[in-house]
Order: C-alpha cells, then structure tokens, then sequence
C-alpha cells in the first residue's frame, strides 16, 4: 500500500547518500509521493541530483534558507516546474563547530545568530515564502532531536536552536490549523551522518544507545522516514503540534540498566 501516492512533497537539506533527509526522500518515493529536493550551494549539487535520478527522477532546485532572495527564486521554480506542495521536511540545521564543544557560555554572539537563523527561523521562513503553494490539509514535518529538552554535552548550542525549532513547530501548527495543515518534529536518536561527526564525543550515542534504548538498538535514517511517511500521509489526519520520537525509546531512560552497573 502506498500512501502518498499522488502527493507531492519538497524535502529540503539533502546533502548525501546518508542525511537523513535522503532517508526520508527514500521512504517518500517507496510510498509514491512526487519528490522536489533542494541543496544550497554547487558543493553538493552533483551528489543531489545523482540521488534525484534514483528518486524517480525528483525536481532538485538551489535554495539557501538564509537568503530572502534564494527563498523566493526557490518558490518561483516550483510554481513554474513543479506545482503545489502536499507535504514539506525541514531537515537543515547549521552551527559553527566550535560552539559545539566545550562550554556553552564560550558561544558568540555572531555563532548564535547564524545557528538560529539556519536551524530554526528557517522552518519559519520557508512557510512565509511557501504558505500559498501548501495545499489545505497538507503536512509539514521538521527533524530536531533530543537535546532539544535535555543536556547532551557539546551538543551545547544545536540543543537551543532545536529547542526553538521545537517551539516555532507549535506555533506554526496552531497558525496553520485552520487549513488543515499539521505540522510536526521528528525526534531521530542518533544516526551517523556528517552533521553529527560535527558535535564532540557525539558518536560516543552510537554505542550508548544499544546498552540503554528499550529496543536495545540504534534506529537509521529509513526508521525515521517510515515515521514521516505516517506524518505525510492521512493516517495522520488529526496529528499535529507534537514531537514524535524515533530513537528505539532511548529518551524514556532515566538512568542506565543494572547490567551497566548503574
């Protein structure tokens, strides 16, 4: 059964093979949705549309969420070349790797205002240049993660700009109720993606979470896709305003098992 079939959904941080968003663009394609990908920058270009061609031949367009000016040229090439959106991702996050490690007092001024501009405003922006291209009732759904509410060491300055992306996700939803659009975040247990090689010791979740997680095992990027298929698709009808956890249960643990000498 596929349950975005005739959907068409823009899944925008597409860097690699291994992001998450390409998880997620997998899951999407399996279920029949009509894929638009975007990259900021020729760095990753050729790699985005490699992975288009194997997506069903997916729609790739530039957008750097930072500039008003790119956002727009973005909304102005899916109008002429792809059409109205049923469903959107927000998988982009950015800080400066030296505000994640060390001290959280040690952050910039200037680092804080990039990080939160990239991470968070930018789901905020998008649905300023998009919300006319949304269908009603259509879906949107942004990744953040569990130091977000909780202390993950180094994670330091990601942890409150995905704090506010989580805080921005509520408001959009109660903005956007009454056309039926949901909108939601996907709380993913740590995965091995570059973004995260960039938080120091952050690997070191790779081994914990096996030892401690219910499921006793780490989740992938293609769990976290079948979490945003259900999100996407009219399963989840009446879904919206809430964080949805895919990380085996790894954020329920209070302390550590007794077979870790805890």
């Amino acid at each position: 059964m596929k349950l975005l079939e005739g959907k068409r959904a823009l899944i925008t941080g597409v860097a690699n093979r291994w992001s998450i968003a390409t998880g997620i663009a997998r899951k999407f394609h399996e279920h029949g949705a009509k894929l638009a990908l975007t990259y900021q920058g020729e760095r990753v270009k050729d790699e985005v549309e490699k992975l288009a061609r194997e997506l069903g031949g997916a729609h790739v367009v530039e957008c750097d969420v930072s500039s008003d000016a790119s956002l727009a040229a973005m909304r102005d090439d899916l109008a002429a070349h792809f059409g109205t959106l049923d469903a959107l991702v927000h998988s982009i996050a950015y800080a400066n790797k030296e505000d994640l490690v060390g001290k959280v007092y040690d952050t910039s001024r200037a680092g804080y205002g990039l990080s939160l501009d990239v991470s968070a405003f930018s789901l905020i922006a998008l649905v300023q240049t998009l919300r006319e291209q949304l269908n009603d009732g259509a879906s949107i759904v942004a990744l953040t993660y569990l130091g977000a509410t909780q202390i993950v060491p180094n994670y330091n300055l990601m942890g409150i700009a995905k704090a506010a992306l989580e805080a921005g996700m509520r408001y959009l939803a109660y903005d956007l109720g009454d056309r039926g659009i949901r909108v939601n975040a996907i709380s993913a247990g740590p995965i091995k993606t570059a973004s995260m090689r960039q938080v120091g010791g952050a690997t070191k979740m790779l081994d914990l979470v096996p030892k401690m997680a219910p499921l006793k095992r780490n989740v992938t990027a293609e769990d976290v896709g079948n979490t945003a298929v259900y999100l996407a698709s009219d399963l989840a009808s009446a879904v919206t305003a809430d964080v949805h956890f895919v990380d085996s249960g790894f954020h329920v643990m209070g302390m550590p098992p007794p077979e870790l000498g805890a």
